[in-house]
């Protein structure tokens, strides 16, 4: 590991070339390690449990199974344009579900990364800026693990997939970029800040219930539809509905649009963690 530490953090770079290419050092020069640390990451989360990584499909079916009681059978809720089947209503709910998922464990995960790992602040030299990317790298995992239970369920209920849905990284990078950029800012504060933890749970929830993960904004008065069209994930779910279930092509020039806020959002992310990156020590 030493070996690996001394070769990822080469010397003589100019801070200006690390604040172009930092944000994307853990696909490039440290990705041996981010993936090392990913796996390690994922594998922690399920060790002892008789299931293992099996719960990764599993939890999704579960958490399908419940959302669809409440909401399609007690509730009696439908979705604009489809069918009153409730193979459609449950496949257009999980479609939501699986998005604000990802976002939502990293959101949560993301004040206590740098506390959580105060040993490689203190004792070695190590890029602590890949501990975001650990965390929105699992989240993804799970992501996937998601879309898998949605893909077996979707066709077991309704049809086959529709050849739109290869589209779907496409549609989610630029919620994962967005998710880098507010980890780096999120466990930075957190350092500072150790009620930012406790905040980001009732952040997430919010953001379930103020996006079209649940609710169709279509239905919804005027004056609220605006709240919903602003949370970052409703573009998102939207587009993965549009090219998972409904079998349409995204918007590009919206999600072109979207990947350059997430971008700047990314970049901003890493200036502020590196810049109060120095006072990590000191306050741990």
């Amino acid at each position: 590991m030493s070996e690996q530490i001394v070769r990822i953090t080469p010397a003589g770079r100019s801070a200006r070339d690390r604040l172009l290419t930092g944000p994307f050092s853990a696909l490039g020069v440290h990705r041996s390690l981010t993936r090392e640390m990913t796996q390690r990451d994922i594998r922690g989360r399920y060790r002892g449990a008789s299931f293992g990584l099996l719960w990764s499909l599993i939890s999704p079916f579960m958490m399908l199974c419940v959302y669809t009681l409440a909401f399609g059978y007690i509730l009696k809720s439908r979705w604009p344009g489809a069918s009153g089947n409730m193979g459609e209503f449950a496949m257009i709910l999980f479609a939501g579900l699986i998005v604000h998922g990802f976002f939502a464990e990293v959101l949560t995960r993301s004040p206590n990364l740098i506390v959580g790992n105060s040993n490689l602040v203190k004792r070695i030299i190590f890029p602590l800026h890949l501990l975001p990317w650990t965390a929105v790298l699992s989240a993804l995992f799970h992501l996937a693990a998601n879309t898998v239970v949605y893909l077996v369920i979707s066709t077991l209920l309704l049809r086959d997939p529709h050849w739109t849905v290869v589209l779907l990284p496409v549609v989610v990078l630029p919620l994962v970029m967005l998710a880098v950029g507010v980890s780096w800012i999120l466990s930075a504060l957190g350092v500072y800040l150790r009620d930012v933890g406790q905040v980001m749970g009732v952040v997430s929830t919010a953001m379930l219930f103020l996006s079209s993960a649940i609710i169709p904004v279509s239905t919804l008065p005027a004056q609220f539809q605006f709240v919903f069209k602003m949370n970052p994930l409703t573009f998102i779910i939207d587009q993965v509905r549009e090219v998972a279930f409904w079998g349409r092509l995204p918007d590009w020039s919206g999600l072109g649009l979207y990947a350059l806020m997430a971008l700047a959002v990314m970049y901003l992310g890493f200036a502020f963690f590196e810049k109060t990156r120095r006072g990590f020590a000191d306050v741990l």
